[in-house]
């Protein structure tokens, strides 16, 4: 009795001693448990950290500045008088703009007509290199190419518009349907290389990523059927 006293004892001793050598389970699992924890924050963390970068970027690019196009002679939604067209004198129209950003290095102005064109738009009148401290045009810029742009105006350069001319060639839509004129004014972050006889599409790829300042009048024209 005795004897097999002394083998359960030493039994029960050893179990208990193996049993203090292994970590609870638990224990370990809760320890890893928080190790992931730990790293999933970090990772969230980080996260937050590149959104609220990217939203800062965001942030400081921003949309382009609002410029107020205006024209003494042209009323927004209304129609274009018959001087500007080509039934009448088809001259260019005088305009001007305030709101430019103060940090423009040039301007560019495009008219165009949503309505009509195959692809949309169709472009009457396309000019750029305008310097940024202008504020207006005159009206009747000269359709003679070496002519010199007005003082004001210095440098400028007229694009190629849809009749294929770098002139300003006003309204001239199918008659029975009132069509919208745009005339859009750029405010360009760069002094860009840009060269004579761009048309409206190689504008726009030009200044991609430069526009730090747009606005646009939009006036009418209708001719009647007959």
């Amino acid at each position: 009795m005795n004897k097999n006293l002394h083998h359960w004892t030493h039994w029960a001793e050893s179990r208990s001693r193996r049993a203090r050598k292994r970590k609870p389970v638990f224990s370990v699992r809760l320890r890893a448990f928080r190790g992931s924890a730990s790293r999933g924050s970090a990772f969230v963390a980080l996260c937050c950290g590149l959104c609220v970068l990217s939203s800062g970027r965001s942030a400081a690019q921003g949309a382009p500045q609002k410029i107020v196009v205006e024209s003494p002679t042209l009323k927004a939604d209304q129609t274009i008088p018959r001087d500007y067209t080509a039934d009448g004198r088809n001259v260019s129209p005088p305009l001007t703009w305030t709101g430019v950003p103060a940090t423009a290095k040039e301007l560019a102005i495009v008219l165009e007509d949503p309505d009509a064109g195959n692809p949309p738009p169709f472009v009457h009148w396309v000019m750029y290199k305008i310097p940024p401290r202008a504020k207006a045009i005159p009206e009747g810029i000269s359709i003679d190419p070496a002519a010199k742009m007005p003082a004001e105006i210095a440098g400028a350069i007229q694009g190629v518009s849809g009749f294929r001319r770098p002139i300003y060639r006003g309204p001239a839509p199918p008659p029975g349907k009132v069509h919208h004129y745009h005339f859009v004014v750029y405010a360009l972050d760069a002094d860009l290389d840009l060269k004579p006889g761009l048309t409206r599409a190689d504008l726009v790829a030009a200044i991609q990523g430069h526009v730090i300042g747009q606005g646009e009048l939009v006036a009418l024209y209708e001719r009647k059927a007959p």
